[in-house]
Formats: C-alpha cells, sequence, structure tokens
C-alpha cells in the first residue's frame, strides 16, 4: 500500500518527530498550516493504511509511525527499479550515474560504498 504525497509529507514529519501530538504536528508544517481537520484526516487514513498508530492520553492522541522510513523508501526504490529499470539495479545505477548532476567527490563516494558491500558479500 502506497501513501498519497499529502500522506507522504506527514509521514516524513513524524520519521522525524518519532512520535507527536497533534499540536506537534501542525507546529511542524510550514505556513500555510493545514487545518486541524486535514490533518485529522489524513492521519486516520495512515492509520487505516498501517503506517501510523497512536496512544491515547486522556483525550490527547500521540502518534507514532509504524513503518521504518528505510523500508519504506526502499520499497518504492525497488519499485521503481522493476517499474522503470526491467528489474534490473545496474540499468538503474547506470542511469542515476550518468543522468543527475553528480560531482566527481559525490561518485567517488558512491564508488567507496560499493566497494564496501562487495567486501562484505
Amino acid at each position: 500500500m502506497q501513501l498519497s504525497k499529502t500522506e507522504e509529507q506527514l509521514m516524513q514529519y513524524l520519521w522525524k518527530l518519532e512520535k507527536a501530538f497533534m499540536k506537534d504536528l501542525l507546529d511542524i508544517y510550514p505556513e500555510p498550516k493545514p487545518a486541524t481537520t486535514t490533518v485529522a484526516t489524513l492521519l486516520k487514513r495512515m492509520i487505516g493504511k498501517g503506517f501510523v498508530d497512536y496512544k491515547t492520553y486522556g483525550t490527547s492522541r500521540e502518534y507514532f509511525p509504524l513503518v521504518k522510513k528505510e523500508d519504506y523508501f526502499s520499497k518504492h526504490v525497488n519499485g521503481l527499479i522493476k517499474t522503470f529499470f526491467n528489474d534490473s539495479a545496474s540499468q538503474f545505477a547506470s542511469f542515476f550515474t550518468r543522468k543527475t548532476d553528480l560531482s566527481k567527490a559525490e561518485l567517488e563516494e558512491l564508488k567507496a560504498i560499493i566497494d564496501n558491500e562487495l567486501k562484505n558479500k
């Protein structure tokens, strides 16, 4: 299951805060801030999708993510590779390194990451 763009934005805030009350979420939004009812609706949908849960303290709810940011991102990258690069990580890496504006230092850093992974395999 996927999140909409607005749900994904809210999820980014929850990952950053780790747990938050409605006031905390509204505070982290830039101006113009969404209405409380809008955020409440997004949270309700995200709870229904299994991305968020909450603890109740009196009349307040403290929300927290159920899905790790890394897991969500990994699923999206793998879906992107499958859909647009014929399920080929090397085609994706080739496209990424040629079509993005990476500096020589960034490319060397990527190479070091790959070399390190090769050592660990």
